[in-house]
């Protein structure tokens, strides 16, 4: 057995790295070597060559596939890390020696979108045309881990208090209050006043159940004395939310924001009732000591700028009211 530390400093290679990632997503030999475009017995020799390197065994093999032991979780990770940070040092060279402006991998939770991440977007185009930003929506449970694996730059999203955590270092933006929306031709859009027991006779479009606005919403139909709703289509996809509006006849419950967006544009109505509703901010996540690259860091500036852009305009609106 070699040193652990000789193993994971000279001895590991990309090779090695990338058949550790490909066995830990598919979970058997026979696809993982069709993925690498090997033979089965190539993935067999390297992964015991590997494990003869750290002297433990990785993966438990069985008639079902394989699946990795605590060291090999713990490898498969290490892995991860290494390979994110080579895609990414390759491409900031790539872009160098091309004439492009780099590329930031921004993770966005439906709170942040469309009204700060695309016109932080829209900023950052203004002055880096050639910045490339990838956007990949989702909630914490799916982004955080995509993070922490270092194929995400930035998550831009409320502030959950439960995934506090020692390793990220988050930024508060603003606060942001959520609303009730409908298809602007929806029954209750024709209601000058519209009380609880109207919602619970309506399919409603709402955040997972680990979100601390669906507590918070559970909570209010409790408060009123009501059972919540059961006719439920649960996401934290944007895309299904306006479908799910749209198409469904579904009431959804968003951020205020998000909500006047769209009723300016003629999509929705906000509904008439009041949410008092104590929720965390809005603002960005990343990796605590991680330096973000230049592109990512010039975003993040955008980001800001259009935060306190729109409190300074809803500020002035206030004042003239």
């Amino acid at each position: 057995m070699y040193s652990i530390d000789r193993v994971l400093r000279s001895n590991l290679k990309l090779k090695h790295l990338q058949l550790l990632v490909a066995l830990d997503q598919l979970r058997h030999l026979g696809k993982t070597a069709e993925f690498l475009a090997i033979t089965q017995p190539a993935v067999s020799k390297t992964l015991a060559e590997i494990e003869r390197m750290f002297d433990l065994s990785l993966f438990n093999r069985s008639t079902r596939g394989t699946e990795p032991t605590p060291y090999g979780e713990s490898i498969i990770r290490f892995a991860r890390t290494v390979l994110s940070e080579f895609e990414r040092t390759k491409e900031e060279l790539e872009d160098t020696l091309s004439g492009a402006s780099g590329k930031t991998n921004v993770g966005a939770m439906v709170v942040a979108m469309p009204t700060l991440l695309s016109p932080a977007i829209a900023k950052l185009k203004q002055t880096s045309s050639k910045t490339r930003v990838l956007v990949e929506e989702g909630d914490l449970t799916r982004l955080l881990p995509r993070l922490r694996r270092g194929e995400l730059d930035l998550l831009v999203g409320r502030l959950e208090p439960g995934y506090a955590a020692p390793d990220l270092k988050t930024e508060a933006l603003y606060n942001e209050s959520m609303c009730l929306v409908v298809h602007k031709a929806h029954l209750l859009s024709k209601k000058r006043k519209v009380t609880w027991s109207d919602l619970t006779q309506t399919a409603w479009v709402v955040p997972p159940a680990w979100a601390s606005s669906r507590t918070k919403l559970i909570q209010a139909f409790h408060q009123h004395g009501l059972n919540p709703p059961e006719d439920l289509v649960e996401t934290a996809s944007f895309l299904a939310i306006f479908n799910a509006v749209m198409d469904q006849e579904a009431v959804g419950f968003v951020a205020q924001a998000v909500g006047k967006h769209f009723e300016q544009k003629g999509f929705f109505k906000i509904l008439p009732i009041v949410l008092a509703m104590d929720l965390p901010p809005v603002g960005l996540i990343t990796l605590q000591g991680q330096n973000v690259n230049q592109s990512t860091e010039k975003f993040m500036q955008c980001l800001r700028w259009v935060a306190q852009s729109d409190r300074k305009h809803l500020t002035q609106i206030k004042n003239q009211l």
